[in-house]
């Protein structure tokens, strides 16, 4: 299952990537099968991910906008933004997935697609979502994270 879910948010970032790029929501990318095959089929989990990303960017954006030190979510290079969004996705909505693997696999994909400090960078961002969000089962919300 591990193997499985890192490839869907391999899967996750392509489409997530691709959406940004073309302005398409992920409905339309979908329907229109242009969505990159390079991961194999499309996995449940890409779509839970990518679809939930998009139903709450907003919120995620604010969020990550906040913790980040010095840095827009507007001014953060477009993979990692989008790493760091389906990594914010699973902290905060996703239950069934320990907060230490969704930074752990965030890392890995900035490894593996981002420059050359991403990985640092997005460590450094989600390991305070973390701290942030370690406070949520006393009442915290993700408006409050300053």
């Amino acid at each position: 299952m591990m193997i499985e879910r890192s490839k869907a948010r391999k899967q996750a970032l392509h489409i997530l990537y691709q959406r940004e790029i073309t302005g398409e929501g992920v409905e339309h990318i979908m329907r229109d099968g242009s969505y990159s095959r390079e991961e194999g089929e499309l996995l449940p989990f890409a779509l839970v991910l990518a679809e939930g990303v998009e139903q709450h960017q907003s919120g995620i954006d604010d969020l990550l906008g906040r913790i980040s030190e010095h840095w827009t979510v507007a001014r953060m290079p477009l993979v990692d933004r989008n790493i760091l969004r389906i990594a914010a996705y699973e902290i905060v909505y996703a239950d069934d997935v320990p907060v230490s693997v969704s930074i752990n696999e965030a890392v890995e994909l900035a490894k593996l697609y981002g420059g050359e400090d991403s990985s640092k960078f997005v460590n450094g961002v989600l390991g305070r979502l973390a701290d942030s969000a370690s406070r949520m089962k006393e009442g915290w919300r993700p408006e409050d994270v300053r």
